[in-house]
């Protein structure tokens, strides 16, 4: 039984400490190779037409995108 509480304290301190490197960093968790963002490729599936909530996710970035640019301060 103590192996087993002294593996969980241990993985909890795990996952304390990459919770607090995050917090500190802010930056987003990826893999060793950056994932496909360095590739270049915007979104994960290989689709013509986006979905409906990608599409809303587009327009409202869109939206962001052109409130930006049209302030005044």
């Amino acid at each position: 039984m103590s192996t087993f509480i002294a593996a969980f304290v241990i993985l909890m301190l795990f996952f304390l400490m990459m919770s607090v490197g995050y917090l500190i960093k802010k930056k987003a968790v990826e893999g060793s190779c950056g994932g496909l963002g360095v590739l270049g490729i915007e979104k994960a599936c290989d689709c013509d037409d986006p979905c409906d909530k990608r599409k809303r996710r587009m327009a409202e970035e869109e939206r962001k995108a052109k409130l930006e640019q049209n302030r005044i301060i």
